[in-house]
């Protein structure tokens, strides 16, 4: 049987990324979500909706997050979900949290810059061993919005195409 656990989400930061360090050095950063959903009732008005989902990153992508993102700023998360489950030490009640793993985090813009940028601003992912040097001048810029493939003069098309 096939097992398929994964998650994407686009939505803003609730709050500052919290960076911490466990004992043997891995960065873990944590922070929350807001991710909004549109739909109409039953007497047709428009409502909205909104998640907070707590996201958790390891590892380079934790700093890269905590240094790059800030409470409000737009992001796209892919990761998996992860349910916590302890025993609480005041009340010995059991309890649980659902949250999602960071797997690659799209930054939808840039920290600083007066405006944002269109998706795909800046992206973070891929194995640990990445080396990503967000703070590179060497760095491309993204596209601009709306730009893509140069599509050729209506004069310069070549006739002799097959279909």
């Amino acid at each position: 049987m096939a097992y398929l656990n994964k998650v994407f989400l686009i939505g803003n930061l609730t709050r500052d990324p919290e960076l911490r360090v466990t004992p043997k050095g891995t960065a873990i950063c944590q922070f929350g979500l807001a991710v909004n959903r549109q739909f109409k009732d039953e007497s047709g008005a428009t409502r909205d909706e909104t998640t907070f989902v707590d996201i958790e990153a390891w590892g380079k992508q934790g700093e890269l997050v905590a240094k790059y993102l800030t409470k409000g700023s737009p992001a796209m998360v892919e990761g998996r979900l992860k349910l916590d489950q302890w025993e609480d030490k005041q009340s010995g009640q059991k309890r649980s949290k659902m949250k999602v793993v960071l797997e690659n985090v799209q930054f939808l813009s840039m920290r600083g810059a007066g405006t944002t940028g269109g998706p795909g601003a800046s992206a973070v992912g891929g194995s640990p061993s990445d080396d990503i040097d967000q703070t590179s001048p060497e760095r491309h810029s993204p596209p601009a919005r709306g730009a893509g493939p140069t599509v050729p003069a209506p004069g310069n098309i070549d006739e002799d195409v097959p279909f």
